[in-house]
């Protein structure tokens, strides 16, 4: 069943029971509207003008994507533990755009020149000026450069458990991008390239597989061949798990993920990713959906997982009007339902482009269940959809909440830590809009948004949020200065806060996802706060000692790491000086003049200011200048030894997780290549410890008294495991030690953490896959991937 709720008023609303969709922790917070939002620095500069209706993308490991007209600019958050600079720690790399030029193939090249000629002439001017004014069809008006959009996958697609890019340029070519290496591109497979050979060996037929009748000549076929393969869209879907068949009939589960790619003439193409993607061998061809979708705008996923099924399907939007869910068969995923029927969320045809289409999965308070909100940008208006599952079917509830903004809305974006919409227009205005449900529908809560005094009066292009909704980004220029407009527009990316340092670790408290690097926003927040303040809450300290006594869980302890080397960063007092500048007093004059003199004059005022500070300085008595540096030092002791006392509680509880794996893969005595004996000897150590007692016991019984010492490459020396960040042989050669499997990496090449912490080897071939699923694991002290 399919209802649309009509407009309700605001009085006969206020008779129902209205229920806030922020969940309880958050309302129990206390926040002062002067502390959010606020812009943090620094304010990154663009070198081009940005490009594509939706310039910024936002990816869930943290990586900013900005769509401009010589390449697509990617930032990368990192809260760094190296650093004790306030600002944000932003790793810059981008992706050029291609600078050969790119055609699509829509027949053999004589056929082709053979209907350029004809339609370039044609007497009829209605078909000779669409030819001609076709972008697409007709290259030689002039193409533009530049990324039209990009699309971020979800998290743990590639090798490295990141997210994969796909790129679309304004030139209609669609690319798929890791980045394998920390600072550095590869372009993994064409997928404008695989579909175009696709449709070459399939005739240029539609999905019924029947030959097109007419050929290139006939000016509506040339233009259908054209438009059945130029991308307008494409967005990634959550990753699926399913069930391959192996060929000793046992079944494994894989994992995939699907990118759907809307084309110009409505048809959606599904691309299955078999994860993780390394190369374009792992890709194939998934299915073909018509959509029925005239002149489409935007494309969207939507996702649904209530109590007993779960179902999925495309939400497409048209420049014309109407949105619409079209379904998608999930063959072969466990649990997946299918739409029987194409779900209209508004049919009015009213020319009013659909753009911005976001899709967020929620609770409904009040009945209990499962819903999805769904809302889009239509001109000046947010149009939004409500869908709940009931037993009598699905119920569409949809309207349009109006006078938001005086010029078209530009830019959609949806935090998912409390579902708030924040919406902008051109003029450089942000609305705020939280969803409240009642008994039949929701409300929106409008409200302005404060932005810093930076940001006023300058034109905004686009916004995104962070995964956890701690930071917008916005791209703006100079707006109208004096009643004129600037002459030359510079674009800048800019970052305000949207929670307090408070809040942010009081979420961090209650993750669910229990992982620092998937909340590195939130993170960045209080490591900002401790800087500032130079000292950790005693409240935070508290209650994380209460979580590591009712939990004991790792994620904590590695929390208590964070906010200890970040404590360790903000006692260091900041270089003065800086060995790359000049000294002043070598420096030779041959020639004086006037200028040279007056030169002369100001630098023996600077020196004669730098002597007064010097003389303050020396008034104050050298004993309490020395009493400040010892107790400084003392400080950084305590703190340097807190630091070596929670990473090693963190390595003797990964080395028994490894030692236990060990022991549960192993039959019989064998060399593996992890060091059991020296792992079993650092525990040993601690005489207190029953846990490692019991397990070395076990581990013993099985080896035999047998010994497998491990060997430096160099001399064949034995190497000693007497610490569990490196290893060094008699000789004196040192080798650092895997974070994993805590074996000496004596190769050339392995990977290391994100923040530079700990170092990982690579896997082997004959590494059992009980190593090398050990070896997938990320840092054991701060949670991020092994790159």
């Amino acid at each position: 069943m399919a209802a649309a709720s009509p407009s309700v008023s605001a009085n006969s609303l206020l008779r129902n029971v209205v229920i806030k969709t922020e969940p309880e922790a958050e309302d129990d917070l206390l926040i002062s509207p002067e502390e959010v939002p606020l812009k943090r620095e620094p304010v990154v500069p663009l070198s081009s003008p940005v490009s594509g209706l939706q310039p910024l993308c936002w990816s869930q490991d943290h990586r900013l994507a900005v769509c401009t007209t010589t390449s697509l600019s990617v930032m990368e958050l990192v809260c760094d533990v190296h650093n004790n600079k306030q600002d944000l720690a932003l790793h810059r790399t981008s992706i050029p755009v291609p600078t050969n030029v790119y055609q699509l193939r829509v027949g053999p090249a004589a056929e082709v020149a053979q209907a350029v000629e004809k339609f370039s002439a044609h007497p009829d001017p209605t078909v000779r000026q669409d030819f001609l004014a076709d972008r697409v069809i007709n290259p030689s008006v002039g193409v533009h450069k530049g990324i039209k959009y990009a699309s971020w996958s979800p998290l743990g697609c590639d090798s490295s458990g990141r997210c994969l890019l796909a790129c679309l340029t304004l030139e209609h070519r669609l690319t798929i991008h890791n980045s394998h290496k920390r600072l550095e591109w590869n372009t993994l497979i064409d997928l404008s390239k695989k579909y175009g050979e696709r449709l070459q060996e399939r005739g240029y037929a539609k999905k019924d597989n029947k030959p097109p009748e007419a050929d290139l000549l006939d000016f509506e076929e040339l233009r259908r061949r054209f438009r059945m393969q130029t991308p307008i869209r494409m967005e990634w879907s959550s990753v699926y798990t399913m069930k391959q068949v192996q060929p000793d009939n046992t079944c494994l589960d894989v994992e995939m993920v699907l990118l759907a790619v809307l084309m110009e003439n409505g048809d959606l193409v599904l691309w299955k990713f078999v994860l993780p993607f390394l190369n374009g061998e792992d890709i194939m061809f998934y299915d073909l959906i018509e959509s029925g979708v005239t002149r489409p705008s935007d494309l969207a996923w939507w996702e649904y997982e209530g109590a007993d099924r779960r179902m999925s399907g495309l939400i497409v939007g048209s420049e014309v009007g109407p949105v619409k869910i079209v379904p998608v068969s999930l063959t072969g995923v466990k649990g997946y339902f299918t739409l029987r029927h194409p779900v209209i969320l508004w049919k009015e045809c009213d020319e009013i482009a659909v753009e911005n289409i976001k899709c967020v999965p929620m609770i409904h308070p009040i009945q209990k269940s499962s819903c999805s909100l769904i809302v889009a940008s239509r001109g000046c208006y947010l149009f939004w959809c409500l869908l709940m599952i009931s037993p009598a079917g699905l119920n569409v509830h949809n309207s349009h909440v109006a006078g938001l903004h005086s010029l078209p809305i530009v830019s959609l974006a949806v935090s998912h830590q409390g579902v708030t919409v924040y919406t902008c227009s051109m003029d450089g205005e942000i609305k705020k809009l939280t969803p409240t449900f009642t008994e039949n529908t929701l409300i929106f809560k409008p409200e302005d948004m404060s932005q810093p005094e930076d940001l006023k009066g300058r034109r905004i292009h686009g916004i995104t949020v962070s995964r956890n909704g701690a930071y917008i980004a916005l791209v703006s220029t100079p707006g109208i200065v004096g009643g004129f407009h600037p002459t030359n527009r510079t674009y800048q990316v800019h970052f305000v806060a949207l929670k307090t340092p408070e809040k942010a670790a009081a979420l961090l408290l209650k993750s669910p996802t229990q992982s620092l690097y998937k909340m590195a926003d939130l993170l960045d927040l209080v490591r900002w706060q401790i800087l500032k303040n130079q000292s950790i809450p005693e409240s935070l300290l508290e209650e994380i000692d209460q979580k590591i006594q009712e939990v004991d869980s790792l994620y904590f302890w590695r929390f208590k790491l964070f906010l200890v080397r970040i404590l360790y960063q903000s006692l260091q007092k900041p270089h003065t000086d800086h060995r790359w500048k000049p000294s002043l007093k070598e420096s030779k004059v041959l020639v004086r003049d006037e200028t040279d003199e007056e030169e002369e004059q100001d630098s023996e005022e600077e020196e004669g200011k730098d002597e007064e500070d010097a003389a303050q300085e020396e008034r104050e008595p050298a004993e309490v200048k020395q009493e400040k540096e010892v107790n400084l030092e003392e400080q950084m002791e305590e703190v340097q030894a807190w630091i070596n006392a929670v990473e090693t509680h963190l390595m003797r509880e990964n080395i028994k997780k490894v030692l236990g794996v060990v022991y549960l893969n192993t039959l019989i005595t064998q060399n593996t290549s992890i060091p059991t004996c020296g792992l079993m000897e650092y525990l040993s150590r601690d005489a207190s410890d029953r846990d490692s007692e019991v397990l070395i016991g076990h581990i013993k019984n099985k080896m035999n008294k047998q010994w497998f010492p491990e060997r430096c490459s160099l001399c064949q020396a034995v190497l000693p495991f007497s610490d569990h960040k490196q290893a060094i042989c008699q000789n004196g050669h040192m080798w650092l030690r895997c974070v994993l499997s805590y074996r000496a990496c004596q190769t050339l090449t392995f990977r290391r953490c994100l923040l530079l912490d700990t170092i990982a080897r690579l896997p082997e071939p004959e590494d059992p896959e009980w190593i090398k699923k050990i070896l997938q694991a990320p840092c054991n002290l701060c949670d991020s991937p092994m790159i």
